[in-house]
This record gives structure tokens, sequence and C-alpha cells, in this order.
């Protein structure tokens, strides 16, 4: 049989095949091959009525996340509010660049809205990040039809009101929000389990803070790909290992003294360029000095 791995406790995975549940274990061989099943997984699998199952294979996987360990990823709301915290362009960015290296297609959506004087300050934002491409909704019957068929993963800072979109867009989970944060290793009573819900005919899940959203993308050429609208122009560059910084021939920096790459976003690719960068140096002095 062949299904998709929904949940994970304890040693135990949760199997969806054709409508029906099957708790499966993993065959020892996993072990030995350093292989682990994961939620969001697709396997093939053995289980007779009224028995524990067994997990017999795991498919290849398009793309993993590591907090938590979920794969197979389609696509990802990035929840940023608009107020209380405010609006965060860097932080965004940030997210974005990850997705985009992940290959997990972003949604970003934007709360708290209505806390704003003036809702009009984020039209230029909205109007920005359209251009590159990115799909931006306000509220949750927007984002319901966008489910159906996916596996989504929501993220977004604490504060940004991640728990009461959930709520909103699936108020059948509203005893377990609580729930999917705290099994995702938030709170002080934590199981460790990971769940994908049945939301809208599509699977969704919660996803902590990205302590380690920074350390995913290690190269300036990875980068580079994964500000879309910075890649795009810079395929007219002339040395193909330009960093947009000091090379002769650059294409993006005429780009962005004219506007047509947003003069903040080539600002956050340049302090992410730095910060890898940084880290590459602090990793040589390390390597010399333990070597």
């Amino acid at each position: 049989m062949q299904g998709k791995i929904i949940k994970s406790l304890a040693g135990f995975y949760y199997v969806e095949s054709d409508g029906q549940i099957y708790q499966t274990r993993a065959r020892g061989n996993f072990r030995k091959k350093g292989q682990t099943p994961y939620v969001g997984d697709w396997v093939e699998f053995s289980a007779e009525e009224n028995s524990e199952g067994y997990i017999l294979s795991i498919a290849e996987r398009k793309n993993s996340l590591v907090r938590p360990p979920i794969v197979n990823i389609d696509q990802a709301v990035v929840i940023m509010s608009a107020k209380e915290p405010d609006f965060n362009p860097n932080l965004l960015d940030r997210f974005l660049v990850l997705l985009e290296h992940k290959g997990i297609k972003p949604i970003i959506y934007i709360s708290k809205m209505d806390l704003l004087d003036n809702p009009e300050e984020m039209a230029e934002i909205f109007k920005r990040y359209d251009e590159i491409g990115y799909w931006i909704v306000e509220t949750p019957d927007q984002l319901l039809p966008l489910l159906t068929g996916k596996i989504t993963v929501f993220m977004g800072q604490t504060g940004v009101g991640k728990s009461t979109l959930l709520n909103k867009i699936a108020p059948e989970l509203a005893l377990e929000t609580g729930e999917i944060s705290d099994s995702l290793g938030r709170g002080r009573h934590t199981t460790r389990a990971v769940t994908l819900f049945d939301v809208n005919g599509g699977w969704i899940a919660d996803t902590p803070g990205f302590s380690s959203l920074d350390y995913e993308v290690t190269t300036a050429e990875d980068l580079n790909v994964a500000f879309i609208d910075l890649y795009y122009v810079s395929r007219s560059c002339k040395f193909r290992s330009c960093t947009h910084t000091h090379e002769p021939g650059c294409a993006v920096k005429p780009a962005v003294e004219s506007g047509e790459i947003w003069q903040s976003r080539y600002d956050n690719y340049l302090q992410l360029l730095s910060e890898i960068e940084n880290r590459r140096e602090t990793y040589k002095k390390t390597a010399k000095k333990n070597g």
C-alpha cells in the first residue's frame, strides 16, 4: 500500500491512505541505512487488519525543513503583522530566501491591517512584492482556497497572529492550536508529535520560529538565486560569480539605482551576504586553529 505520513509520535508513524489512517513502525533496516521517515513522506507500507503496519520504503523527497522535521512541502504561509509588531521587511526577506532556497512556494499573509491608522501606507510594500511575483493575501477567506490539495506550513515570528489565523481558517482545530505549538517544542509541557492537519482538502502544519533561518543559505551563489528579483537581472552581469558589490559590469547595481530593484531588497541582500561571508571567515579561523 502507499500513503503519506501525517503524524509522527514516539516511534509510530501514522499513514493516510485513501482516507484511512494506519499506525505503522519503521523497519530496522532504515536505521542501518541512516534513514528516518518524516511527516510528509510518501511511503510504501504493509498493514494487516487490527495489527501494526510497517513502512517498507520511502519515496524521494523534493524538500525538507529541520524545525519541525516535515518534508515534501508545497507552500508556506509567511505571516507578517502590519502593526504590533511593526512590519519588518528584513525578516520577510529572510523567510523568502529560505523558502526559495528550499523550493517551497511562499504566500505572504499580512495580519493586523485593522490596527493601521492609514492602511494605504502598506500599499507600496504590497505593490513591490506583487511585482516581484509574490502572492499577498490579507484575509482568511482569500487564503482558504489556496490550501486545497497542498501541504502548507505556517511560519512567522511570535505575536503576528499565527494562532488567530489558524483558528479562523480551521475552527475545528480551536482546541488544538496550542497543542500544535506545544508539539513542536514550545511551551512548558511538550510532546514529540509532528502532525499535519486536514483543512479544506489540504494538509497544514504550524512551525516554530526559525532560529537557524540564517544558516540554511551558505553561499553567495545560493543567496543570489534566492533573491529572485536580483537573480533575474544578474543574468546580465559580466561575471557569473558577481556578488553585486564591487565587480565591473554588474547589472544589479544600475537596476537598484533606476528603481527596477527595490533599494530595501538590495540592502537586505547585502546584509545577508555580509553574514554569510562573516560565518565563512569564522569557520576558516576555527578550522585553522583546530588544525
